[in-house]
């Protein structure tokens, strides 16, 4: 392939809407362009990388047993409102009704289009195990869509969904899956964590997510380097030893704190610790108030809240609402005295004696609270964000973090949509029953940057060579030089028999060309210019090294077999 033949309109700027370093050098060496928020078409380098990503998760998609389908990318809401889904699912979903008024999604996940399938085909237990997937569009309107292709609303996902005539069969698909997804990986160059997951808005009960380590990332990941667990904080838990003091319960009491409010501040006005106090904070759940109680300590983790709360959407309330619920400012609530409101507690609250906390008036807390005695609650639940150096629960060492980017997510979803969707099959007697299901994705597009996030330098992307655009890129430095041009073509010609070659045959400047090919990340470099004039040798540089070599063409093209089987020995399936 010809460069002058290809569009790839690189950029020597940052772009300044562009955050991280991925979606920089993306638009950068022209993979990429903006359409709108959230809103990217791959151009045609961009496309070629993403095509091999995509060839990758096939691959391995039908080695591990997996059957692919083309699904349509819009569904009929109807699916929806079955599962009960179409209400909750929040603004996320688009919503529209087609020409015959008919209310139709832009589907966001397929959960409901291939249980529906399912439903359809499936009617005996001979026809199962069967797991599909597809590599398709989706369409999630995010909110805030950020890092280009990282969290857009429009993006290319695979997504799997097994049905299995009991829980061993459904064991047996997800940990295929699992190995699936390592393979995966390793194949694209990228270094992944599996951590136990929250499963949200999907259902079911085991999760693991695949996260990159970036320090970019969204997600934040707590891991023991002695025993090995891992877990996103939306799902980590910690070893915390409660126990309830000996101490005579005291009578409460207000006390004067005008303008005390944080913990820091209370803790010095009390003369006390962090862990004696009781903060109370007010959210909305999906539009109702809910109260949520921590230990001074700690802080609330808002998606275990959201999931105690049985709530789809949740929020921090405002300071009006605040004062509606408490009756005082910010800074003064608590959970005596409140009423008509639903409190949720962590399981560090009920073992407190004689605590302290707001008093739901103007600069008043109280004293000697103990919970039970002098408050109640709906219910208690882990509602608490696990941070670093808190200990293991599994072998009590202190835990360490850092942030990831999610690329893959594993399920187990149960009988959540087969239950919602009446899915049957007629078991070995002729009985009727219902397939448990497991759901498995991976952001085909978020790969391909979060490669480019682990894998780049100052000067541009470094591609491994399993998912590069090109293989080679040939330079010829002067194309007036008709020796250069008609070595460049040679070399051209007789490596594109057996690798993806791109042969720069632009009229410019060499310090252009060099920059150009940095920045596209091309793995293997092939410069046509001065030693070639000299020697009639060729330069060899690969993109992720600093050292040159300098060879006849024989000697170049057995060297460029090596570099090419040895690099792709390292994303080998096994």
């Amino acid at each position: 392939m010809l460069y002058s033949k290809m569009l790839i309109p690189t950029l020597r700027e940052d772009p300044k809407d562009a955050e991280i370093d991925s979606h920089k050098l993306m638009l950068r060496a022209g993979l990429i362009r903006k359409s709108a928020a959230g809103l990217y078409s791959y151009l045609p380098l961009g496309f070629r990388a993403l095509l091999k990503v995509t060839q990758i998760v096939r691959e391995e998609m039908n080695s591990a047993g997996a059957l692919e389908i083309l699904p349509p990318f819009v569904t009929p809401a109807e699916l929806w409102k079955e599962t009960g889904r179409y209400d909750t699912m929040g603004k996320e979903m688009l919503r529209f009704k087609d020409r015959h008024d008919n209310e139709m999604v832009l589907g966001p996940t397929h959960e409901e289009a291939f249980t529906n399938i399912v439903r359809e085909t499936v009617h005996s237990y001979r026809d199962l195990p069967v797991n599909l997937y597809q590599i398709n569009t989706k369409f999630r309107d995010e909110i805030r869509p950020r890092y280009g292709v990282m969290r857009c609303r429009e993006f290319i996902m695979k997504d799997a969904y097994s049905f299995d005539t009991d829980e061993a069969g459904l064991e047996a698909n997800y940990q295929a899956m699992r190995t699936a997804y390592r393979k995966i990986f390793k194949r694209c160059g990228l270094e992944v964590d599996p951590v136990l997951a929250d499963t949200g808005s999907m259902g079911g009960s085991a999760s693991e997510e695949f996260m990159v380590p970036s320090q970019v990332g969204e997600e934040l990941i707590v891991k023991c380097h002695e025993c090995g667990y891992v877990a996103n904080t939306e799902r980590a838990v910690a070893h915390r030893e409660y126990s309830v003091s000996g101490d005579p319960l005291l009578a409460i009491a207000e006390k004067e704190t005008p303008a005390v409010k944080t913990i820091e501040e209370l803790t010095a006005f009390f003369s006390t610790t962090p862990d004696k106090f009781i903060k109370t904070l007010v959210y909305l759940a999906d539009g109702a108030p809910v109260v949520a109680l921590i230990r001074g300590d700690m802080e609330v983790n808002e998606v275990k809240l959201k999931n105690a709360a049985g709530a789809v959407e949740l929020q921090l309330a405002g300071e009006e609402k605040v004062r509606e619920v408490t009756g005082a400012p910010v800074g003064f609530a608590g959970p005596v005295g409140l009423k008509n409101v639903r409190i949720i507690a962590d399981i560090s609250i009920p073992p407190l004696v004689n605590a302290i906390t707001g008093a739901n008036k103007k600069d008043l807390h109280l004293v000697n609270v103990n919970p039970g005695r002098d408050f109640k609650w709906e219910k208690a639940a882990d509602i608490q964000s696990v941070q670093a150096g808190d200990l293991c629960p599994e072998c009590k060492r202190p835990l360490n973090a850092y942030h990831g980017i999610e690329v893959g997510h594993i399920f187990k979803l149960g009988y959540k949509y087969t239950d919602a969707m009446n899915v049957i099959f007629l078991d070995k007697d002729g009985k009727e029953q219902k397939p448990i299901m497991g759901c498995y994705g991976i952001g085909v597009g978020r790969t391909m940057a979060s490669v480019i996030e682990q894998s780049h330098d100052e000067f541009g992307i470094i591609w491994p060579m399993s998912i590069a655009p090109f293989h080679i890129l040939i330079v010829p430095v002067n194309v007036m030089d008709a020796a250069q041009m008609e070595a460049a073509e040679k070399l051209h010609k007789s490596l594109s028999s057996r690798y993806e070659v791109l042969m720069d045959d632009r009229d410019e400047r060499a310090g252009v060309k060099f920059n150009d090919a940095d920045l596209i990340g091309i793995p293997i470099r092939i410069t046509v210019g001065k030693s070639f004039a000299a020697e009639g040798k060729f330069e060899l540089k690969l993109r992720n090294s600093k050292e040159k070599e300098f060879l006849g063409e024989a000697e170049l093209i057995k060297r460029v077999g090596e570099i090419y089987e040895n690099e792709m020995a390292g994303f080998n399936r096994d």
